[in-house]
């Protein structure tokens, strides 16, 4: 069964720093582009950041800059390095395969917040 798992969130301040994790199981995904989304109350769910099978990424412009998105294949793990988090940050993240999507994992809060 593939299984996504997404944790590191919490509650920061604006500026501060967070690394997400997503720990995909069931699947590799070596082969695979794989995202970043996040979901905000009231809004539909959005593309956020994404790095290719070759480590390319890409950035919505809302996070250009501020974001960085990694994987680690043998550990069938994909990061995303927030830094200078603001408070239209706040969502929940999710990640997923690029191709062919996993059941929607239930994600991690991240709260940005004084």
């Amino acid at each position: 069964q593939v299984q996504l798992v997404e944790s590191g969130g919490g509650l920061v301040q604006p500026g501060g720093s967070l690394r997400l994790s997503c720990a995909a199981s069931g699947r590799s995904i070596r082969f695979n582009d794989m995202s970043w989304y996040r979901q905000a109350p009231g809004k539909e769910r959005e593309l956020v950041a994404t790095i290719t099978n070759s480590f390319s990424t890409n950035y919505a412009d809302s996070v250009k800059g501020r974001f960085t998105i990694s994987r680690d294949n043998v550990k069938n793990t994909v990061y995303l390095q927030m830094d200078s988090l603001k408070p239209e940050d706040t969502a929940v993240y999710y990640c997923n395969y690029g191709r062919y999507f996993a059941p929607w994992g239930q994600g991690t809060q991240v709260t940005v917040s004084s």
